[in-house]
């Protein structure tokens, strides 16, 4: 019993010795979990001024319009967001990765963090779902207190 608090303290140092050498190595025969470094973030008012497509941008805006999903191949909820400064852009949620936004109505504020493709009609936010092979950075709606991704 004596011995019992070294021993635990023993045990704890081998497995920090051993995890750590094992996330700098990897497991033979196992390829090692790819980190996504998120790129840096744009403004979007500025990514569409400059017609910039596949950068991260992060905002608000309210719900100007919900549109019918699209259905076709992975399936997208869809709708435009008025942001503060009145450019409007299309959201495309894609619900096959994510949890829909049910309760979504027109007005309502969102927030979101995705990838931005620019259009002349103020573009469009996609991948703002988790990247299941971990290629792409995570991107996420917020609604009501609520994270989509």
């Amino acid at each position: 019993m004596k011995n019992t608090g070294k021993v635990i303290a023993l045990l704890a140092v081998l497995a920090a010795g051993g995890y750590s050498y094992l996330d700098s190595h990897g497991l033979p025969g196992l390829e090692p979990a790819r980190q996504v470094v998120p790129p840096p973030t744009v403004a979007l008012a500025e990514a569409f001024r400059n017609r910039q497509s596949d950068v991260q941008v992060e905002g608000q805006g309210m719900v100007k319009r919900i549109l019918p999903d699209d259905r076709e191949g992975s399936r997208h909820q869809r709708f435009v967001l008025r942001l503060p400064d009145g450019q409007t852009v299309l959201m495309v949620h894609n619900i096959d990765l994510a949890p829909r936004i049910n309760a979504l109505r027109e007005g309502d504020q969102v927030s979101f963090y995705g990838e931005y493709e620019w259009n002349a009609q103020g573009g469009i936010v996609h991948w703002t779902h988790h990247d299941p092979a971990r290629r792409h950075v995570d991107g996420w709606l917020k609604h009501q207190g609520r994270v989509y991704q």
